[in-house]
């Protein structure tokens, strides 16, 4: 699908939300929301999700119940989500992994825009390049150069085929003009574990999995993903500083619910998500994890869903990777 056509499409999805049969967000919500998070306890959605789930609760003066669903990319969890009824106690939490998986995997079993419906965007979570702290490339630079030196030679983890770790990786070899392995593992626990080990030479992770670690001499940080240094980080290079020019990606957290949502509830839900994401005990708990709260429109939401579509559908063909 042409980006032109996949805009398009997320603008339809929107749209059919705004015609949707009216039903009136007055009296919404009087009951406790059912939020979905399709991964696992402790990781960086999940984080995010149980700090936003209890301030948007109050912020909606009802209880969102938080629920792991994980595996899978986030596909069981996202499946429930798109089955259930159209009324706004059932939302989801989705990650990057949700604009990644319709070039990935050959089949969904939902349209990945049709099937949804964007609320906003809560927030974006950069990436950290991290090596050893005994390892002996103590700049990007040392890096590069031995990465170019020994083509296919290092390599990089990620917590799995087709993650936001793996495609950053990938878009590192293609702007940098290297040839690293790629090793996947099933979750970022352990692949943490093998980078302080050196068991694996580097790796992208997201910053408030790995801030701790770096903080505390255990792991050393080349860069990061963004365009600009991170505040918690201030000493640590961007890609772009680092001589890897152009380079941008970072981790993006969006709530959505299924199609449908008349526009209403839609519109009291965004309203509250963005009075959520600029609470100070929001900001005290995700901003020193390097977490960016944004808070977006629906329309906004639906624009950024497009737009990542799209980036996906280029890093995951230069990587030749599929998923039956």
């Amino acid at each position: 699908m042409t980006p032109t056509r996949l805009l398009a499409s997320c603008a339809l999805a929107l749209g059919a939300v705004c015609a949707a049969a009216a039903a009136s967000a007055a009296g919404y919500p009087d009951r406790p929301i059912r939020l979905i998070v399709p991964t696992s306890p402790g990781s960086t959605a999940d984080v995010v999700a149980r700090v936003v789930a209890e301030n948007l609760g109050k912020t909606l003066a009802q209880p969102m119940i938080v629920e792991n669903l994980a595996g899978a990319a986030g596909i069981p969890g996202t499946r429930q989500l798109v089955s259930a009824k159209p009324d706004g106690y059932t939302l989801a939490i989705v990650s990057s992994n949700h604009a990644i998986n319709p070039s990935l995997y050959k089949s969904l079993p939902y349209d990945t825009v049709k099937d949804i419906t964007p609320i906003s965007v809560i927030g974006t979570t950069p990436l950290v390049v991290v090596v050893a702290e005994n390892s002996p490339y103590r700049t990007m630079d040392d890096l590069l150069k031995a990465a170019r030196a020994q083509p296919g030679k290092i390599n990089y983890g990620s917590s799995g085929t087709g993650s936001v770790l793996h495609l950053a990786g990938e878009l590192l070899k293609s702007k940098a003009g290297v040839d690293m392995m790629h090793i996947p593992y099933k979750g970022g626990n352990a692949l943490i574990t093998d980078v302080m080990s050196g068991q694996i030479q580097v790796a992208f992770l997201a910053s408030p999995s790995v801030l701790a670690q770096v903080q505390a001499g255990k792991l050393r940080a080349l860069a990061v993903s963004t365009p600009e240094r991170l505040p918690i980080l201030p000493n640590v290079p961007t890609l772009d500083e680092a001589g890897v020019k152009g380079y941008s990606y970072d981790a993006w957290i969006s709530l959505i619910g299924p199609a449908g949502l008349p526009a209403d509830v839609v519109q009291k839900l965004q309203a509250a998500t963005r009075k959520t994401m600029q609470e100070p005990a929001v900001l005290k708990a995700l901003s020193p994890q390097g977490f960016v709260a944004q808070g977006t429109t629906a329309e906004q939401a639906a624009q950024t869903l497009a737009a990542e579509i799209t980036k996906s559908q280029t890093l995951v063909k230069a990587a030749g990777v599929t998923i039956e």
